[in-house]
């Protein structure tokens, strides 16, 4: 059982009240929420994945954040490492989202800036919509030509995906309600790029160990940028923080 320890009116946290912590801002905007975990040690993943380091509270707060955006956006390693296969919101999610006025499935956008993607493989085989794959201009022209036969491929920068450009095309697809899981370099990108505006991070209660990575990594210190706690809510001893960035 989920209980809150910010906001405290929240005593015990049941599906109505996750949807009102989690619900997005009124934006004429792209608004971008990121969606980590990590272990106690800071290690965002174990054993080479981050499911590993879950509790059935995170679950429910993922299920909860992915029904609540029009977009869900992936880097091209994560998708690789976790598969991201099928429908990423089950039926109940669909019928709650159709009856919200919003697309019973969510949008999948991909960033790729190598075009390094198996069009034949189980992501775009089974992908619930036509997958959005956003790179650079300087990708290779043979994997452009392979992939634009199962998504849509649009260049968002010239030899990296840059983030801006990322965000000026969700939003001309009307897609604002932005939800990010990953991986740690498009979270760094989009750091450098200040275009995070919230940060969801599941803690577990876990020393991970090992060498796994951060939630953000990337070339440079980049600027440090200023949270505000907006909601701490703990189950079996995991904490998952809300975060929203100091404007």
């Amino acid at each position: 059982m989920i209980s809150a320890l910010i906001p405290v009116s929240e005593a015990v946290v049941d599906d109505d009240a996750l949807h009102s912590i989690y619900a997005y801002p009124s934006m004429d905007r792209p608004y971008v929420r990121f969606n980590f975990i990590s272990a106690a040690d800071g290690a965002a993943t174990t054993g080479g994945l981050s499911a590993g380091l879950g509790n059935d509270g995170d679950k429910r707060i993922f299920a909860v954040v992915r029904r609540l955006a029009d977009v869900v956006l992936v880097g091209a390693g994560t998708v690789r490492a976790e598969g991201y296969e099928g429908p990423l919101v089950d039926e109940d999610a669909q019928s709650w989202r159709t009856g919200n006025g919003q697309e019973a499935h969510p949008a999948i956008a991909l960033i790729s800036g190598s075009l390094d993607l198996d069009p034949s493989g189980g992501f775009f085989a089974n992908a619930p919509v036509r997958p959005l794959i956003l790179t650079s201009r300087s990708a290779p022209a043979d994997r452009r030509g392979a992939l634009e036969a199962v998504a849509d491929v649009v260049d968002c920068g010239e030899d990296t995906v840059d983030p801006s450009a990322v965000l000026t095309e969700l939003g001309r697809r009307g897609l604002l309600k932005v939800l990010c899981e990953g991986g740690p370099s498009v979270l760094g990108a989009f750091q450098r790029s200040g275009a995070v505006d919230e940060l969801c991070l599941s803690l577990s209660p876990l020393l991970a160990g090992g060498d796994g990575p951060r939630i953000a990594m990337g070339d440079g210190p980049g600027q440090p940028i200023p949270l505000r706690l907006a909601s701490l809510l703990t189950e079996d001893s995991a904490l998952y923080t809300l975060y929203r960035v100091r404007r």
